[in-house]
């Protein structure tokens, strides 16, 4: 377990279906999340623990104010390899210098489709010309790119190959991701179009398209199509195949800890900061929980159901 995704906020300036209803969530006070001291803290500990990637997350991140500054800050703890984060993309353009400066050398870009209508009805929002326009410079800066597009029945299928043909021309990493039901309740979730389905349908039009090996504990089943520049991947989210392999921690931005997607987490770092905990104490209860971990996203996701919980938005998980 050496890879940390951080929550920052759960606010976003999008308001994408697959991850809260249209009108937005009740958004935390400000007081329950966690300071970037705070934030600081738990990184540091973490990487003492032997954490070597950190990828923050949101909510979208760039929401939250002065988060460049904390970025440099974590780019310069001692033992961390890596440093990356996920974005929309429509506010982190006026930062790519800042990431060259900071040793970040990819960046995930949440990306569903190319259509500008299609963008407007999955994210209720303008600006696809604005994610795009971060797109191109960031690979112009040299800084990689993986596209995550949640693939969703009767609202972007008419995207999966539009999105593949990006990679003929551009060295980007386009991933497709099954829906998972942490929506917030603002739509039901279709599980016809699983990786499998994915995966055929993409060959229908690519037969060419070979399978490439996946690095250790990836997530995703990564493809090739000879001639283009970029690669494809596919992520079972939902049917949940890449369990076993799982070396993620996240923490949401109130600090619950979830070794799991699929759980409700019991662990609040925050709190026991705010009590006063040591770095000690911290360490002790984190390994207490990590090593409690579930044997797959299917038996937290039964625990979740059996305690009566409903399934929280991906803003409030932190992705």
């Amino acid at each position: 377990m050496n890879y940390l995704r951080l929550a920052v906020t759960d606010r976003c300036n999008l308001r994408c279906a697959y991850c809260m209803p249209a009108e937005g969530l009740n958004w935390l006070p400000r007081k329950e999340l966690m300071t970037y001291e705070e934030l600081y803290r738990i990184c540091s500990l973490f990487v003492t623990m032997g954490v070597g990637k950190i990828r923050i997350t949101g909510g979208e991140p760039f929401v939250r104010k002065d988060l460049v500054p904390f970025l440099y800050d974590l780019s310069e703890i001692k033992g961390l390899e890596e440093l990356t984060l996920t974005t929309n993309g429509l506010l982190a353009r006026q930062f790519i210098s800042d990431f060259k400066k900071m040793g970040i050398q990819s960046i995930n870009l949440s990306l569903d489709t190319l259509d500008k209508d299609r963008f407007y009805q999955i994210t209720h929002r303008t600006g696809l010309n604005k994610v795009l326009e971060t797109m191109h410079e960031l690979i112009e800066n040299d800084i990689g790119v993986k596209i995550n597009a949640v693939v969703m029945e009767n609202k972007n299928i008419e995207d999966i190959i539009p999105l593949v043909q990006l990679t003929e021309n551009l060295p980007v990493s386009v991933r497709f991701i099954e829906e998972m039901p942490f929506n917030g309740g603002s739509h039901k979730v279709s599980l016809k179009w699983d990786y499998k389905h994915i995966s055929d349908h993409i060959q229908t039009q690519f037969p060419a398209m070979e399978k490439i090996p996946d690095a250790q504990n990836s997530t995703s089943y990564n493809y090739h199509i000879p001639g283009h520049q970029g690669n494809i991947g596919i992520i079972a989210a939902y049917t949940r195949l890449f369990c076993g392999s799982c070396n993620r921690i996240r923490i949401t931005s109130t600090g619950v800890l979830r070794t799991c997607l699929y759980e409700a987490g019991k662990l609040n770092v925050k709190d026991l900061m705010r009590d006063g905990g040591t770095d000690a104490a911290l360490e002790e209860v984190v390994r207490q929980t990590i090593m409690k971990k579930h044997k797959d996203g299917w038996e937290a996701q039964n625990k979740l159901i059996e305690h009566h919980r409903e399934q929280d938005s991906m803003a409030t998980i932190g992705g």
